[in-house]
């Protein structure tokens, strides 16, 4: 059965945006299993991985991006409820889930039989977007607040996921320069125990050179998924993949909640302590 629920409703956000004509943006987070919302993802999806510099996805004939694991997944989706549109998105694959799909989506990119013993309580994320004109930091706090609201929810500890940086980094970086930097950095500060370390099955090169080959760049520049997951403490399992497909290096990222930041932990809850968890059907 399909469904569409609030999770954090928009009176619990702050969805000011000074400067601007025209009404302030109120953001709803929604949980779904509609298949006509998720078609509205995964063509948000689509119109980013192949029109934004960075991602070097080939258009598909319907304008969708969609994979086997969409129909396993609990979708969130944030909706600008002036216009109604769905300007971000990204999927939670649940046990139950990675199960019925026969395996966790990082498990395509990655041999991921480390991570086997946290598999019950563990919630891999994924397919995160932003529409550029809505890269506020309202929308990327709503978006945190609802993967802690899903975990609360669920009663799950653990969530992991792929985080990508792409080959061809922000302007003035050499190919492959901003992936060196970023395994460098987390190599140094972030890095996961070895009992779960991951491997991929096909390591970043670029230009026949192996990571270790690229010169990092002077000043580093981490990307904002990145950022968000080692600011609330998640740790990285290993070498990032090369998927050539997307042009990007994959980063392997594991939080267990229970080792969040506390106070970033508070600040999220803040927003999602109101949020109808149980909530009614979206219009």
């Amino acid at each position: 059965m399909s469904t569409a629920s609030v999770l954090i409703a928009p009176e619990e956000i702050d969805r000011g945006r000074t400067g601007s004509a025209g009404p302030a943006p109120r953001y709803t987070l929604l949980l779904t299993t509609d298949a006509t919302l998720i078609e509205a993802a995964q063509r948000l999806r689509h119109d980013v991985f192949t029109a934004e510099t960075g991602f070097a996805l080939t258009g598909s004939a319907d304008g969708r991006d969609a994979d086997r694991f969409d129909e396993h997944c609990d979708h969130l989706l944030v909706r600008e409820d002036v216009t109604g549109e769905i300007v971000g998105c990204y999927r939670m694959l649940p046990p139950a889930g990675a199960v019925a799909a026969g395996s966790l989506y990082s498990a395509t990119e990655f041999d991921v039989r480390a991570l086997d013993p946290l598999r019950p309580g563990l919630v891999e994320m994924g397919r995160a977007v932003v529409r550029s004109d809505h890269r506020s930091g309202a929308v990327v706090l709503l978006m945190w607040a609802g993967i802690l609201a899903y975990l609360d929810r669920c009663g799950y500890d653990y969530v992991t996921g792929c985080v990508s940086v792409p080959v061809h980094g922000p302007d003035g970086y050499p190919p492959g320069a901003q992936i060196r930097g970023v395994r460098d950095f987390v190599r140094r500060r972030h890095a996961a125990p070895a009992l779960y370390t991951v491997h991929p099955y096909r390591p970043v090169t670029v230009g026949g050179k192996g990571l270790d080959d690229i010169e990092p760049p002077e000043r580093l520049a981490v990307p904002p998924l990145m950022r968000g997951y080692l600011r609330l403490g998640a740790q990285v399992c290993g070498e990032p993949a090369h998927d050539p497909d997307f042009g990007v290096g994959d980063f392997p990222a594991l939080l267990d909640k229970r080792r969040a930041d506390t106070r970033y932990l508070r600040r999220l809850r803040s927003v999602a302590a109101a949020a109808t968890l149980a909530g009614g059907i979206a219009p």
